[in-house]
């Protein structure tokens, strides 16, 4: 064997093995998600199962995905709901591909949710879909083949501390008036006072640090390590957190090198890389120049629940796509899947709405940034920036009635201007710091048109990212 030639080859190895090691940037990192804008929570679980009601009372407050601590329902009781739980037209390729038409660019579904019910094949612990349920698939395999064959980023979400199931796990405590009118309220809420929040002597067998190294550090490990490349790892509701707990957590995403995690493992000294206003989209005075995600969602709760008719419509949906991503921000939109495994009519309806809207104007969502410009009345304003000039997009949602377009505080020079779905031209006027775009009679969308203009200049996003009112994020619950 010849060393001499071989030499270079090895050289080249040894070099593309460091420039490989080597940590990227966290611009680089959070590239794809800045440009993604928009994606697709998934609450399921045994919840769904229940739907809000148990003992004939519907759940008095909160999203059903919280059924088992706001009813108090006894853990025995709460595995034998488990028994019936079984997704049986659940499709993987349905639900991606439902994202990706809508214009998501990724998905986050609930791996565990706070009922400590995994969605997934854990060697951890029994309670979980192969082991609990009739059902005996592991669903997170087939999500992420759906996922890699739609070209969609997998996220998990994972409820680190709360574990309602699995003892040990700790347990935010709600009044018995949040679930039913359990004529032992009393006694109850004095019980979960002295219990930190449990209710029932099974959640206590084991101490939480148990939790943490047999059941929580286990199965994120499991989870880093079966499913191929995790995009994001989305946790919930520190509560009893401890940093010895959360270090030992964030070592198992190593494994996942590009992984971005949000700002609820434990604070606050763990504030991840997005921040998670949930149910609000945050105003300007809010914004500090990090990454942030409305989390919302489509009706009132998270987890399927029967009662809850009460939709967002569609243009509301869109509109706050478009407002969200005018600030900067990204939309994480839920659907709560039923028992069986199939979304609910009036979530495929909208998704459906939303993908219409997106095939025509994606444009003015993906890869954009704040507006640069002050507000404007008509609707939002979304921009990019490249080789010396901007294109702003204005999202109309009110269209002016006199065939007039008025933006406020543009005074850079206009070097084009048209209307996004066909590219027809438009004709303008201009003073000092307002561009007037003369406009066709009627609005081509009726929930928001988009008007492309280019200007000269990179311009930038014009309001202060000082973040002069602390940004509300974590559970409203």
């Amino acid at each position: 064997m010849n060393l001499k030639k071989l030499y270079p080859l090895l050289v080249l190895f040894c070099v593309s093995i460091s420039v490989f090691a080597q940590p990227i940037s966290q611009d680089e990192k959070m590239k794809w998600w800045r440009e993604a804008r928009f994606g697709m929570f998934i609450h399921f679980g045994v919840y769904a199962q229940m739907a809000g009601e148990y003992k004939g009372h519907q759940q008095a407050r909160g999203g059903a995905e919280w059924i088992m601590n706001r009813m108090k329902v006894p853990v025995s009781e709460y595995k034998e709901v488990a028994k019936k739980f079984n997704p049986v037209k659940f499709d993987a390729d349905e639900w991606v591909k439902m994202a990706r038409d809508a214009g998501m660019k990724y998905l986050i579904i609930t791996a565990k949710h706070h009922d400590g019910f995994a969605l997934f094949d854990s060697k951890a612990s029994d309670w979980d879909i192969m082991d609990a349920t009739p059902y005996k698939k592991d669903l997170l395999k087939p999500l992420a083949e759906a996922c890699k064959k739609y070209k969609i980023k997998l996220g998990f979400y994972y409820s680190q501390a709360q574990d309602w199931v699995n003892p040990g796990g700790s347990a935010a405590r709600k009044l018995m008036a949040e679930g039913w009118p359990n004529p032992d309220s009393t006694k109850i809420n004095n019980y979960t006072q002295e219990h930190e929040g449990h209710w029932d002597p099974a959640q206590e067998t084991k101490t939480f640090a148990q939790y943490i190294d047999e059941v929580a550090v286990p199965q994120v490990k499991e989870l880093m390590t079966n499913y191929g490349d995790i995009a994001v790892l989305w946790w919930d509701t520190p509560v009893k957190m401890t940093d010895e707990a959360a270090l030992k957590l964030q070592e198992q995403l190593k494994k996942q090198t590009h992984i971005i995690t949000n700002d609820r493992l434990k604070r606050p000294n763990f504030p991840g890389d997005t921040k998670t206003p949930e149910q609000k989209i945050p105003n300007l005075s809010e914004l500090d120049g990090k990454d942030w995600e409305t989390c919302m969602t489509m009706n009132g709760t998270w987890g399927f629940r029967n009662s809850d008719t009460k939709w967002k419509s569609s243009e509301t949906l869109i509109r706050n796509l478009v407002d969200i991503a005018s600030k900067g921000g990204n939309y994480l939109l839920n659907v709560g899947p039923k028992p069986d495994g199939s979304f609910p009519d009036a979530s495929v309806e909208r998704l459906k709405d939303l993908g219409n809207w997106m095939k025509i104007y994606s444009e003015a969502i993906y890869a954009t940034e704040a507006s640069p410009l002050p507000s404007q009345t008509w609707g939002r304003v979304t921009t990019k920036t490249q080789n010396g000039k901007t294109t702003l997009y204005l999202s109309v949602f009110e269209w002016p009635k006199n065939g007039i377009l008025s933006i406020d505080g543009l005074n850079q020079e206009v070097i084009s201007a048209g209307m996004l779905h066909n590219g027809e031209k438009l004709k303008w006027n201009k003073n000092s710091n307002q561009v007037m775009l003369k406009i066709p009679s009627q609005a081509p969308h009726a929930v928001a048109s988009v008007i492309k203009v280019e200007v000269k200049g990179e311009m930038k996003t014009w309001f202060e990212q000082s973040g002069k009112e602390k940004m509300k994020t974590g559970a409203l619950d």
